[in-house]
């Protein structure tokens, strides 16, 4: 897609708004034409070369009524600018979240998080900014032709030296495209790395302390800080120097045309009422000139802005960008009605979940898992267990659609499932990941997520089934206490039984748990599942743990080494027949 492309989709998002914003802004730029033969007419009338008989104060009159009028224009343009402009940004950044949670969790986004941010701030910002400029240079535009008529019928010589700047002016932009693009690159790239820096240190603020890192940390943070100062300093002089060409043009026009007036007025070809009228028409040509090289500036920097967008895309059209979706604002069409009602359609009841041929390797290191082969029938607790870099996360990342689709086939009660990350959701399934991820909110919040309540008793429960009541009473605001940046103020045991509660609060066929057992002790683990059983009875359960309470619990067991299948089987069977199963177990007894 090319820039103007891009420009041009943007437009047509929201075509009506678009027009009646550039009316308007075409409006409140042509106002001053009238105030300007008005003014002219004021001092010919004071000179005697009047050709209207309003009189002194009729005229001052006009000009109250024209500043008052171009005033109730400027702020209903204000108000459908930011109409407009939030609709144009809001699609921007509402498109390019929904790619990146549609993609597998380990290509979710190919920048750190905090690189990802300044894409959606400030190349959004900047496409949002370059659209909005286009409504003032059609304005503008609109007005240079009407006033350079009017003036030219004045005095054609005295037009061309108001307007002549502006062919210097496009010049000046268009010379300076290819510095201009390659230093707010550098700029944004710049940015984005500070950022995502500043993420990395607050997300590992215990990591860095325990490794005595904090000197070596700030020294690299100052050296980034350092190059961004560089590459902004850059790109800020280059549009300074830029503004002050543009600017710099329109005073060297201005002198022209007052050097050339005093003469015309002595000849007497030329009335103070006309220089009036060019002078004041000067100040809103000069703002068109400037304008025009602002908006070729913020074109070219839109190119930079699209090009950082679409590699958040990674691989896919640039398209997606611009396609044309219900931000849910009031009085906004919503989603097509059979999506919602898709959406809302119960899923069918597990009977049985198959698995055949699975197999994915990591492109960096070729490791993953080859040919695995699961049946989880109805109410079945599955565990999958293994020694460290087994494969056994890849597993079940796999099988959610967390990572690549690779080899093999999925059936839900024998219909195959096209699209795991999207189908392996609330109800189908639920899903407590092996790091828990929590946000700066209350508890009651990160275990909710967003879901209401489905009635008095189901977040109590979940956290009953969790083991969580106790914790819960103990904090100092109950459910209302912030658990700080990924959930710092909680231990790793009430982390982790803070995400089981999140799963257990969502209804669902398929539970999944990757090693939700590794922080709690002995005796918690044990009423966890207790609970999980007596909670959901036919609920299907497939457990990554090598914990020997999960174990001894197990339908059945799958032996994972080097990303294959050793052994499957009950407890009993794998201790007579599964090497890897016997120092699994008896190394968690050593443990105990």
């Amino acid at each position: 897609m090319t820039t103007f492309q891009y420009l041009w989709k943007l437009i047509a998002y929201r075509p009506m708004r678009y027009t009646l914003n550039a009316v308007m802004w075409t409006l409140i730029y042509l106002a001053p034409i009238a105030p300007g033969l008005v003014t002219k007419e004021f001092f010919d009338t004071l000179t005697g070369h009047a050709k209207l008989d309003y009189g002194v104060w009729g005229l001052i009159a006009l000009l109250m009524a024209a500043a008052i009028g171009r005033m109730m224009l400027i702020i209903i343009g204000f108000i459908t600018d930011v109409n407009f402009r939030f609709r144009m940004s809001m699609l921007l950044r509402r498109n390019l979240l929904e790619h990146v949670l549609k993609q597998p969790g380990a290509q979710a986004i190919p920048v750190a998080p905090g690189e990802a941010i300044s894409h959606f701030r400030d190349d959004v910002d900047q496409s949002e900014e370059a659209v909005s400029w286009s409504v003032d240079v059609f304005g503008l535009t609109c007005f240079a032709l009407v006033s350079g008529y009017i003036l030219i019928r004045i005095d054609a010589q005295m037009t061309l030296l108001v307007f002549m700047p502006i062919v210097l002016v496009i010049t000046a932009a268009q010379l300076a495209t290819v510095r201009l693009q390659k230093y707010r690159a550098a700029s944004r790239e710049a940015t984005s790395k500070v950022t995502g820096e500043i993420s990395e240190m607050f997300g590992n603020v215990q990591a860095i302390q325990v490794a005595g890192a904090e000197r070596r940390v700030i020294e690299r943070f100052a050296r980034s800080g350092d190059n961004r100062r560089k590459a902004m300093l850059k790109d800020k002089l280059m549009g300074e120097l830029l503004d002050s060409v543009f600017s710099n043009s329109v005073n060297l026009g201005t002198g022209l045309l007052l050097l050339l007036a005093g003469a015309k007025m002595r000849s007497g070809t030329f009335t103070v009422g006309d220089l009036s009228l060019f002078v004041y028409y000067l100040t809103f040509v000069t703002q068109f000139i400037t304008n025009v090289g602002k908006f070729i500036t913020y074109f070219k920097q839109m190119s930079v802005s699209l090009q950082r967008l679409t590699f958040l895309l990674q691989g896919a059209s640039a398209k997606v960008l611009t396609m044309a979706r219900s931000l849910h604002l009031k009085g906004e069409e919503a989603e097509p009605e059979h999506e919602v009602a898709a959406a809302a359609v119960a899923p069918a009841p597990l009977e049985k979940l198959e698995v055949n041929g699975l197999s994915y390797a990591y492109p960096d290191t070729g490791r993953g898992i080859h040919d695995i082969h699961l049946t989880l029938p109805r109410g079945s607790f599955t565990v999958i267990t293994g020694t460290i870099g087994s494969g056994k996360t890849t597993l079940i990342r796999s099988l959610l659609g967390l990572l690549p689709t690779g080899e093999g086939t999925i059936r839900w009660n024998g219909v195959p499932v096209e699209d795991p990350g999207t189908f392996f959701a609330p109800p189908h399934s639920a899903y407590t990941a092996q790091v828990p991820r929590l946000y700066s909110d209350t508890l009651r919040n990160n275990i909710l997520l967003g879901q209401p309540e489905a009635g008095p008793e189901s977040l109590p429960q979940a956290l009953h089934a969790a083991v969580m009541e106790q914790d819960v009473q103990h904090l100092a605001n109950g459910l209302d206490t912030v658990v700080g940046p990924r959930g710092v103020k909680l231990s790793g045991g009430q982390a982790q039984r803070t995400a089981a509660a999140r799963m257990l609060v969502r209804d669902a066929e398929l539970y999944v748990f990757d090693d939700l057992s590794s922080a709690l002790d002995v005796e918690t683990e044990q009423k966890l599942w207790e609970r999980m059983f007596e909670r959901r009875r036919e609920a299907t359960c497939l457990v990554v743990s090598h914990r020997k309470t999960a174990l001894a619990r197990a339908d059945h067991i799958v032996v994972l080494k080097e990303g294959r299948i050793e052994a499957e089987g009950t407890s009993a069977e794998l201790l007579h027949s599964s090497p890897t199963f016997r120092e699994l177990w008896h190394g968690d007894e050593r443990k105990a």
